[in-house]
């Protein structure tokens, strides 16, 4: 089937659009010069360039800057993008101008159009939709505004679900006792409760960290324009287009006490990232715990079983393999890896503009998404449903020669070392061992080398 074009113009002169696109001529140049990746900007920042232009018009039209129902038809049309009733007229690769201005007139474009439509009169995109705006104070707005959405309505919710996951299995679990491990060896016991709630702390500070780092982030350097001073905009623009956006949005946001770092600078993208980052490493140090733990079921660790959730092998009949945890872990090294990409990207500003804030916007985003996601899966498909076996626990905790640390205080290091050793070389349980070497009676080695009063801390003896 055959395309059909219109012919559009901009500053630099004619080319052809596909005659049903909402968008005009600055973008259709994007998508001709940038045929790169094949990636489009997220949906989550075409969402908040939406809200934004729509702040923006009704912020314009308060201060009669625009007629009052040009101002509406351009709040209408960029809170339908927000709504991503139009994403497909936003075809502008990631990889393109560094500024982001390709998205920006993006935006623009089809928000003019679509007022154009709704109000029957010649919308501009950089007259009207743009008033009071440059790609240079949008952009990294919007990718503030989306890394704060998306952060408080998904990844937040997921960690907080995920730790709640933990701490009931934790309570569950709570005296269920089980042989610690360092370095990968044997090591004195402690409960299952006390092993998980290791992890809730992990969450737990992974969260104060991102809501920590979320305060630098809602100051937004909307109102500085082009290099921060504000050239061509109203001075009660900034104020009233933020106080806009957060009605719009739901979500508190602040002028930026200074725009020029707002613009030149994408610190608080980086530091979110570095977050995210850190939550990378606790949830992959979760994952491979599961994963360890569930090692086996012979010849491994076999202390818990995951749920089955899919044959394992395509060649092993009956082998079933931690596919949550893997998952996770992978998850965990994309976001690494992205973080590598944001740092290099934030540090990529010369003088008053970063040139490198697409790919900050996607790899943000991106990064998120799949924490937000992989945390759900972990707590729904691995943690809230594995079995403990106790089988396991029991056999290994007699055979564990390290019990003998709680000698210490009564018989020395010296000798509990050769019991341990000679429980480990005869593979006995060390209660059989010590009544031999250590000259106390039985009741009392009991009372000492109970597994449970050990993971209660204190000295034993």
């Amino acid at each position: 089937m055959s395309q059909t074009y219109r012919i559009e113009r901009d500053s630099m002169g004619e080319l052809r659009v596909p005659a049903d696109a909402l968008w005009g001529a600055q973008t259709q140049r994007a998508v001709e010069n940038f045929r790169i990746s094949g990636l489009r900007m997220p949906r989550g920042f075409i969402r908040a360039l939406g809200l934004i232009k729509a702040a923006a018009a009704q912020a314009n039209a308060e201060l009669g800057l625009l007629p009052k129902p040009l101002g509406k038809a351009i709040a209408k049309a960029a809170l339908e993008v927000a709504e991503g009733r139009h994403d497909a007229h936003f075809p502008v690769d990631v990889f393109q101008t560094g500024s982001g201005t390709s998205s920006n007139m993006n935006a623009n474009e089809v928000i003019a159009t679509l007022a154009a439509r709704a109000a029957r009169r010649k919308v501009h995109p950089n007259d009207h939709v743009n008033l009071g705006q440059s790609s240079n104070d949008v952009i990294p707005s919007a990718i503030q505004v989306a890394a704060i959405l998306a952060t408080q309505e998904q990844l937040l919710p997921a960690l907080r679900h995920l730790r709640k996951t933990i701490d009931r299995r934790a309570r569950q679990l709570g005296k269920v006792v089980k042989t610690g491990r360092t370095h990968l060896m044997d090591a004195v016991p402690l409960t299952f409760g006390q092993e998980l709630s290791a992890w809730s702390a992990q969450i737990g500070s992974a969260i104060v960290r991102i809501e920590d780092s979320l305060q630098r982030l809602r100051r937004l350097p909307l109102g500085g324009t082009a290099v921060g001073t504000g050239i061509n905009t109203d001075p009660r623009y900034a104020g009233r287009a933020v106080a806009a956006l957060g009605r719009l949005s739901g979500h508190r946001f602040e002028n930026a006490g200074n725009l020029f770092e707002g613009i030149a600078a994408q610190d608080g993208a980086v530091e979110l990232s570095g977050q995210l980052n850190v939550l990378a490493v606790a949830l992959m140090k979760i994952a491979n715990d599961l994963r360890w733990m569930n090692s086996g079921p012979l010849a491994g660790l076999g202390e818990i079983e995951l749920p089955a959730l899919q044959p394992g092998s395509s060649i092993m009949p009956g082998k079933v393999n931690p596919v949550i945890p893997e998952a996770v872990c992978m998850v965990c090294a994309q976001v690494m890896g992205q973080h590598a990409t944001i740092s290099l990207a934030g540090a990529s500003g010369n003088f008053q503009l970063n040139v490198m804030l697409p790919v900050i916007a996607h790899n943000l985003l991106q990064s998120i998404g799949l924490l937000g996601n992989a945390a759900r899966r972990l707590a729904d498909a691995a943690i809230a449903g594995f079995r403990v076996r106790h089988d396991r626990l029991r056999d290994a905790l007699a055979r564990n020669p390290i019990l003998v640390t709680a000698l210490n205080p009564v018989i020395g290091y010296e000798k509990g070392a050769a019991i341990a050793r000679k429980a480990y070389l005869e593979g006995r349980p060390v209660l059989e061992v010590a009544k031999e070497m250590s000259g106390l009676d039985e009741k009392k080695l009991r009372r000492l080398l109970d597994p449970a009063a050990l993971t209660r801390g204190g000295i034993i003896g």
